[in-house]
């Protein structure tokens, strides 16, 4: 396989960024309690980052980051180590939390933290943290949220048997949580806020969405056969999450790895497949759609994870087609550029398929083949770049 070596290290030279896993920086979890006069959460997280200062807004996996080196030694610290370089960096992580009572603005206080024990340094392990703040007097609500740079926010607030339950992108604010009840949003600013965090999941924040669909694009400039393979890895990968959400799948930790590898398999088997298929397509190729489908099913194993834990309140069903309406315009958004880029200019030319399609499929299937063998570990010390 000669031309994958050559095309791999043309991207190493180039210094491209090459990450291992796609889903490897995952949402912190907020649960909220407020009552009359005190704000309690309970946060789950991975705080090596956060001390280390990684930016999780430009970064998928934090091997990326040019903090990763702090990152991956407070990972071997022992629990009692890392608590206390938490409690020292703490008034700097706290600026990125914006928690608030009508106007007034709340500084939460750090009372408890439990760290695992020290398990596997290349796996993220998630500490607990316990934060709290007095309200002022008045019935005020409260609004929490993370800055871009903390990433993505599950929170949730349970009370009085209801619950309100919100995934925070882009540094995003919760609806307001009353002390009495639960935070009760509009349908219309649900769908808005699901539209917009399907969006993000494919940009900026899914480069295994991106090259995977631009695997699609270069299988054909066709509208049909192009609309049918997008349309059914999007629907594929809503249904995974569906079934997450609902609790009826369940994806253990120590699997994610597997996952994670077939993502990765599944992009350079469509790449390749450009490669020695038989060039431009007409028809709809429907061998390819439920190929496509299958693979999609997988892609959203890669966020189930983290939606196993987390409903979608109320509005389950508005949220999740909501999620995919954004999941499909960052499909389509991804395809329009790829078009302008390529088709328009030279998608009528003869050497289309030579200049545009094989060079392009042998760039995503690099990548996706330096995927797999760093998940499988037969990288060896291949760098991850920036």
């Amino acid at each position: 396989m000669t031309w994958l070596r050559v095309a791999l290290a043309l991207l190493v030279s180039m210094g491209l960024p090459i990450t291992a896993a796609a889903h490897e920086v995952q949402p912190a979890v907020a649960d909220v309690t407020v009552d009359e006069a005190r704000v309690e959460i309970e946060l789950r997280v991975a705080v090596e980052p956060l001390i280390a200062g990684v930016n999780l807004s430009e970064v998928e996996d934090t091997n990326d980051s040019p903090l990763s080196d702090e990152n991956d030694a407070l990972r071997a610290l022992p629990p009692e180590e890392l608590s206390a370089a938490l409690t020292e960096a703490w008034p700097s992580i706290a600026e990125g939390i914006t928690l608030r009572a009508g106007e007034t603005d709340l500084v939460p206080e750090l009372t408890a933290v439990e760290v695992p024990e020290v398990g596997d340094v290349e796996v993220r392990r998630d500490s607990t943290l316990t934060l709290a703040a007095d309200l002022p007097q008045g019935d005020e609500p409260v609004v929490m949220g993370f800055d871009a740079e903390l990433g993505t926010l599950i929170i949730r607030q349970i009370a009085e048997g209801e619950a309100y339950e919100a995934l925070l992108t882009a540094g995003a604010l919760s609806d307001p949580m009353p002390r009495t009840g639960v935070a009760t949003p509009e349908l219309g600013e649900v769908i808005q806020r699901y539209v917009v965090s399907g969006f993000i999941h494919v940009i900026p924040d899914g480069l295994d969405h991106i090259l995977f669909v631009l695997g699609l694009f270069f299988y054909a400039l066709a509208w049909r056969p192009l609309i049918w393979q997008v349309t059914s890895f999007t629907v594929a990968h809503m249904l995974t999450l569906a079934l997450a959400t609902t609790g009826v799948i369940t994806i253990p930790g120590d699997w994610m790895w597997l996952v994670e590898t077939i993502i990765a398999a599944s992009i350079a088997w469509i790449a390749i497949e450009n490669i020695f298929g038989r060039g431009e397509r007409q028809n709809i190729g429907w061998g390819r759609v439920g190929v496509v489908f299958l693979f999609g099913l997988v892609h959203g194993l890669g966020f189930a994870s983290v939606l196993s834990e987390f409903g979608l309140g109320q509005y389950l069903a508005a949220s999740l087609l909501a999620f995919m309406v954004g999941l499909e315009i960052g499909h389509f958004t991804v395809i329009a550029a790829a078009f302008l880029l390529f088709g328009l200019p030279l998608g009528t030319s003869p050497i289309y398929r030579k200049a545009v399609v094989i060079p392009g499929s042998l760039v995503i299937a690099a990548i996706g083949v330096y995927w797999v063998l760093n998940r499988t570990g037969f990288a060896g010390d291949l760098p991850y770049l920036t």
